[in-house]
């Protein structure tokens, strides 16, 4: 067997990378833990609805919800048909005009009068109002949205009527622009306006001027949400845009995708946020299909997560429609607010106007020296395949490293940082599985204790996990800038992560271990393996295997990342939601229930001597723990203490199930073996 020697000075760049990802982790903690405050919103015209339903004054009811702890109220854009409900603007078509008059039930004598002259045309529309603001708003914002020559004044009995060349039912829901009226009242009653303004056809300059001169007099605004697929400005006046943001200081409100993955598509988002040196806070809302089915304290627990998890500092909080038994429907929305706003004082976050990240980005010099490392590690886990010379390892490792070095030093080279990070995410698992198997091929058999083989197992999981954890913080270091905190970066090689270890630690095996010898008992070569592998009689027994493990990493790979492709089970979700209340971060399944309890077994497979084929398949499964352990680490958006303490809880749980495992197999172990004696004694 051959025996592979770990090269020291590769080790030591692996540390000194380690150094240098500590450094940038840290640094990143820092900004992470100053940008804890969350902005708790709610539509303003949700809360005008409750008011109405409910039969209570809008301003009784704003104060109490501002008591229970939201700080922020969304205000759209109206439109024709909300000012139409609200009573603020008559807007009818011609042609209902013309139907009153033919029925004799046109009473008003100046709309006759311009029946009667002819005015009044049925394919058109027209619009008046009693208040001289908001019909003055209107008037700008269709002439705006149409142009002005659609659009004709009047003069019905002195009052203004504006004569708008637009098909009815489509123009009343058209988004006009921001209601002055709606956004001051939400200002003088305490809370921040967060304006939902949405771009403009063929957009101008004079567009976007408008729609923030109209914000210009409203204090205090915190946040722009857009609206539609397109951020104010694009595609050729977001630079206008931008300078606003900035001179004002807005935050750039980014809705996070229902997949939670990025952001809502709105062509314009990413440049506007760079631009305004992303000063932006990601948003989330419940979906409207699922609220009314999450009790009210599954739906605090879901916000609670969202916060702590996902860097969300934006709540969009959508009302309950229907009341809790025993109360009213405004009791119901309060106790919601208000479970929400205690349960995420309680752990640690204030309320108030979202926090944002600074421009962080790491240092050039600290990326470089966390590249240098993960080629030491590739090009260590090289060298424990097949044995080559030093010399010839550290030439390897230089020009690589040079190669991918060069571009950070620059100031770009994100794709360098990318394949850095997949590289980590890939070999430090293996490595932390390598050499255990390089440990556990020197072990003598001797059918240890139980206590041995736990007590064995223990400190042995504790190192590979150690190993595997530097690997996840060279990926949240050499991925740690602004961009991938907000999301608008992403770690692009989530289902290799997990697929690839797998591939590795199999050559590791096979080169460690001899599944198969030939007719004379010598032990096979790796490639004699495979061959043997492939040339392997097809059973009926093989294929239900194969079908077993095709299922399997179906699971496996379509559990991960953010895809919608394999449900899970409903009494997994009540376990999660537990685990969530009951510890700092809730480890992963595959972890503490797969992975680290297969390691312990792993253990016991190697001192008890069981089958190669039994123990490559625990070695296996041990091996997806260490790889979602460090794959963890690539969800950029979560705070990295969090990540690092997900992973110890995974540890620590796999560990108490583990021994667990390690039992029962030890139970089974000797019942089949009191069951074999019976039976050989009755023969």
């Amino acid at each position: 067997m051959t025996h592979f020697k770990y090269n020291r000075i590769l080790v030591a760049l692996i540390v000194v990378g380690l150094l240098a990802a500590l450094t940038v982790g840290w640094q990143r903690h820092q900004v992470e833990e100053h940008n804890k405050t969350v902005e708790l919103i709610m539509d303003y015209e949700d809360v005008v609805e409750l008011a109405q339903v409910e039969g209570v004054p809008l301003n009784s009811l704003l104060a109490q919800v501002k008591a229970a702890g939201i700080t922020s109220l969304a205000v759209y854009e109206t439109t024709l048909e909300k000012l139409n409900k609200s009573g603020k603007i008559t807007a009818v078509s011609g042609a209902q005009i013309l139907h009153q008059e033919r029925l004799g039930t046109l009473s008003d004598p100046a709309w006759k009068s311009l029946v009667q002259a002819g005015s009044i045309l049925p394919e058109d529309v027209y619009v008046t109002g009693q208040d001289a603001a908001v019909f003055a708003e209107v008037k700008s914002d269709l002439e705006r949205r149409l142009n002005a020559d659609r659009v004709q004044v009047l003069n019905a009995g002195g009052r203004q009527v504006l004569a708008v060349k637009a098909n009815f039912e489509k123009v009343e829901k058209w988004n006009l622009g921001l209601p002055t009226d709606e956004m001051q009242a939400v200002a003088n009653n305490g809370f921040f306006v967060v304006a939902r303004p949405t771009n403009y056809t063929q957009v101008q300059l004079d567009d976007v001027q408008a729609v923030f001169a109209r914000l210009a007099p409203i204090e205090p605004v915190s946040a722009i949400m857009f609206v539609g697929e397109e951020v104010l400005g694009f595609p050729d006046q977001l630079a206008a845009t931008a300078d606003v943001f900035k001179q004002r200081k807005l935050t750039l409100a980014m809705i996070e995708h229902p997949l939670q993955l990025q952001f809502v598509k709105q062509e314009g988002l990413m440049q506007l946020a760079a631009a305004n040196q992303y000063q932006a806070a990601r948003v989330y809302v419940i979906p409207k299909d699922e609220q009314p089915k999450l009790k009210i304290d599954e739906a605090i627990q879901r916000w609670v997560v969202t916060d702590q998890e996902r860097n969300i500092r934006m709540n969009l909080m959508r009302k309950y429609d229907k009341p809790e038994p025993g109360k009213s429907l405004i009791e119901t929305n309060l106790e919601y607010i208000s479970g929400v706003s205690k349960a995420l004082q309680a752990e640690g976050f204030s309320l108030g106007r979202a926090s944002t990240f600074p421009p962080y980005f790491p240092s050039p010099w600290l990326m470089a020296l966390i590249t240098i490392g993960a080629t030491a590690a590739g090009v260590l886990y090289l060298s424990l395949l097949r044995t080559f010379s030093v010399k010839l390892q550290l030439a390897l490792t230089a020009v690589l490293a040079a190669v991918l070095v060069v571009p950070l030093l620059k100031g770009s080279g994100m794709q360098v940082r990318q394949a850095v990070a997949l590289v980590s995410a890939i070999i430090f698992p293996v490595l932390a599985m390598t050499w255990q198997l390089d440990r556990w091929k020197r072990v003598r058999a001797n059918n240890r204790s139980l206590p041995a083989i736990i007590g064995a197992a223990i400190p042995s999981i504790v190192v590979s996990t150690a190993i595997s954890f530097i690997g996840g913080f060279y990926v949240a270091s050499i991925l740690g800038d602004v961009r991938f905190l907000l999301e608008m970066e992403i770690y692009r090689g989530v289902k290799l992560t997990f697929v690839a270890p797998l591939l590795l630690i199999t050559l590791s095996f096979l080169v460690r271990y001899e599944l198969f010898k030939n007719e004379q008992g010598q032990p096979l070569n790796i490639w004699q393996q495979a061959a043997k592998i492939l040339d392997y009689p097809v059973q009926v027994k093989s294929l239900v295997v194969v079908a077993l493990a095709a299922f399997a990493a179906w699971v496996f790979v379509g559990r991960s990342g953010h895809t919608a492709g394999v449900p899970v089970p409903a009494i997994e979700l009540k376990m999660r939601a537990f685990l969530e209340q009951v510890m700092y971060a809730r480890p992963r399944g595959k972890e503490f229930m797969i992975g680290h309890p297969a390691f312990f077994l792993a253990v016991m497979a190697v001192y008890r001597q069981w089958p190669a084929a039994l123990l490559y398949v625990l070695v296996i499964t041990a091996t997806i723990a260490q790889g979602s352990l460090v794959e963890t680490f690539a969800h950029l958006r979560t705070p990295i203490l969090m990540s690092f303490v997900r992973g110890l809880d995974g540890v620590v749980l796999g560990a108490i199930v583990g021994i667990i495992a390690v039992l029962g197999a030890h139970i089974l172990y000797y019942i089949a073996f009191a069951l074999g004696r019976g039976t050989a004694k009755h023969e």
